[in-house]
């Protein structure tokens, strides 16, 4: 009886150590399940993020791509339009520069135009103020000769007559006889012994001696 106690006391235990042990491997077996389990979930987890970053690091940069490129296109429209711009401008001040430079030719011609019909205008003036200077002056002359003419020939009649009138009233105031000459006069002798001329009023003028 004893043995056969012992020998279910040892089934018992052996059941119960057996029972333990399963649940123990179970145990393990399922610890290491969910490890499993975990460690894929995180690994599909990480791979998903991985993932989800890489999409989004390739959608970032395919943004910054294409806005680097709206950015190159626009400055390249910008260039475009600052070189049509300089070249407008260039053209608008070589236009400019023209115009301006046939204005001062025009203005250039036209007071070469009015200088020289200001010089002959004046030329004009000054031969015409000259010649009648000229004629002013040999008309003078012309006066001026033909009254000494006339006074030279009227001199010897004035002398003449002069020295008429002279001798005339020598013979008149005095009777003295003539002694002498004095500058071209006659000298008198008067009876007191007094030497004298008569002058051009006609009165004796006496020579002191």
């Amino acid at each position: 009886m004893k043995k056969l106690l012992l020998l279910c006391l040892a089934f018992v235990f052996s059941n119960s150590f057996y029972a333990q042990e399963t649940a123990v491997k179970e145990k393990v077996s399922k610890t290491k399940t969910e490890k499993v389990a975990k460690v894929k979930a995180t690994a599909t987890d990480a791979e998903k993020e991985a993932k989800k970053q890489a999409s989004n690091e390739k959608r970032k940069a395919t943004i910054a791509a294409k806005k680097e490129a709206a950015a190159t296109a626009t400055n390249a429209s910008s260039s475009v339009d600052a070189a049509k711009e300089a070249k407008k401008q260039a053209s608008n001040e070589k236009r400019k520069a023209t115009i301006a430079a046939k204005k001062e030719a025009a203005a250039n011609a036209t007071s070469t135009v009015d200088a020289t019909k200001g010089t002959a205008v004046d030329a004009a003036k000054e031969a015409k103020k000259q010649a009648s200077n000229e004629k002013r002056k040999a008309t003078i002359a012309a006066k001026k000769e033909a009254a000494a003419n006339v006074t030279n020939a009227a001199a010897p009649v004035t002398a003449a007559k002069t020295a008429a009138k002279t001798t005339a009233n020598t013979a008149t105031k005095t009777a003295d006889q003539v002694t002498g000459e004095y500058h071209g006069k006659k000298v008198f002798t008067g009876p007191r012994g007094g030497k004298y001329y008569i002058n051009a009023n006609g009165n004796k003028t006496y020579i002191k001696e």
